[in-house]
C-alpha cells in the first residue's frame, strides 16, 4: 500500500493510493495522526483500511488534494545517519566542514536526530531564509519506517520490524553544521526535512537493495546511487540503534545520502531562493520542494 496524508478544502484526510485516486480512510479531527495510528496497529490496521476500500469508501483524485508528509507529526525526532555512502563520506571529509572526527569513512554508524518540526510534505516551501549563513544544501535519502517495537534486535531479525519506506530530503545548513561541532542545529531547522509523497509498505517494495536514488536540482541530476551502496545497511542501523534504546512503531530512520551534495563541489553549490529540489527513489515516488 501507498499511504498518504493530505489536505483538501482546508480539511485533513488520510488513506491509500489506488491508481490515480486516494481511498479516504480518515477525515477531520485526528486524520493527521491516522497513518501513524495505522503503523502502530500493524496488519489489523492495514486490513481495516483495505476493507474500507473494498466497501465503497470515498475516493478523491490525487490531483484534487495537497499531499502532506505521510506522517506530519511523528511521536519523536527522526533518527539520521551521517556519512553512510563511501563516496559521500570522502567528499564531505575533504570539504573541510566535517566535525564528526578525523576518519573519512566512519568505523561505526554516526547517529543524530532532526526535530519533528523540521518535517514538511511534497511541494512545500523549504524556508532557506531561516539559515543566516546562506549555506543551504540538499541530501536525498531513503527513510525506513519502524513497524514494531525493537530492542536489542539482531541484524538477521531487523527487517521483521520494518513497516515501510519513504523518500526524505535531509536539508542542511552546512555552516551551522560546522560551527556548532555537531549536526542537530544545522539540520533541525524548521521545514528542513521534506518527506513523501507517500509511505510504501515493505511487502510492496521487496528487495530494498535494488532501489536507486537520484537527486535533481533545477533539472540537473546531482546524486545517483544504489541503496546497496550503503556503508552500514538497514539491518546494521536497526541493530545499532536498538542495542541501547527501544525503537517504537512509527519511528523514522533516514539512512544517509550519497555523493553529489552541494558542499562537494568547488566552489560549493549552495541552494538559493527559487531553487527546485527533486528526490526520487525506485518505487517510492518523487519528492519535489522549492527553496523559499
Amino acid at each position: 500500500m501507498k499511504l498518504v496524508t493530505f489536505s483538501k478544502d482546508g480539511n485533513i484526510g488520510a488513506g491509500f493510493i489506488n491508481d490515480d485516486q486516494i481511498v479516504v480512510c480518515a477525515e477531520g479531527d485526528g486524520a493527521d495522526y491516522a497513518v501513524r495510528a495505522l503503523i502502530e496497529a500493524g496488519s489489523p490496521g492495514i486490513q481495516a483500511w483495505q476493507a474500507m476500500g473494498a466497501g465503497g469508501a470515498l475516493r478523491v483524485p490525487i490531483s484534487d488534494v495537497t499531499l502532506l508528509s505521510p506522517v506530519p507529526d511523528p511521536r519523536r525526532d527522526i533518527f539520521c545517519v551521517g556519512k553512510n555512502y563511501f563516496a559521500h563520506a570522502k567528499e564531505f571529509h575533504s570539504s573541510g566542514f566535517d566535525s564528526s572526527g578525523k576518519e573519512a569513512v566512519p568505523s561505526a554508524p554516526i547517529i543524530f536526530t532532526k526535530a519533528t518540526t523540521s518535517i514538511v510534505g511534497p511541494e512545500a516551501v523549504v524556508r532557506g531564509s531561516l539559515d543566516p549563513t546562506a549555506t543551504v544544501d540538499y541530501e536525498g535519502e531513503l527513510g525506513v519506517i519502524i513497524g514494531t517495537r525493537a530492542f536489542q534486535v539482531a541484524k538477521d531479525k531487523a527487517y521483521d520490524h520494518v513497516f515501510g519506506y519513504v523518500v526524505i530530503n535531509d536539508v542542511t545548513s552546512r555552516e551551522l553544521q560546522r560551527r556548532h561541532n555537531q549536526w542537530v542545529i544545522g539540520k533541525g531547522i524548521d521545514t528542513f526535512c521534506p518527506m513523501g509523497p507517500y509511505i510504501v509498505t515493505a511487502d510492496e517494495v521487496g528487495d530494498i537493495s535494488k532501489l536507486r536514488l537520484e537527486t535533481e536540482i533545477n533539472g540537473e541530476i546531482r546524486q545517483k546511487a544504489s541503496v546497496a551502496d550503503l556503508i552500514f545497511d538497514i539491518p546494521t542501523l536497526i541493530e545499532t540503534i536498538s542495542a541501547t534504546m527501544t525503537l517504537l512503531p512509527g519511528d523514522i530512520i533516514a539512512t544517509g545520502t550519497p555523493e553529489g551534495v552541494g558542499i562537494g563541489f568547488n566552489p560549493p553549490k549552495y541552494l538559493t531562493e527559487g531553487d527546485h529540489m527533486t528526490v526520487r527513489i525506485t518505487g517510492l515516488g518523487e519528492l519535489h520542494n522549492v527553496i523559499g
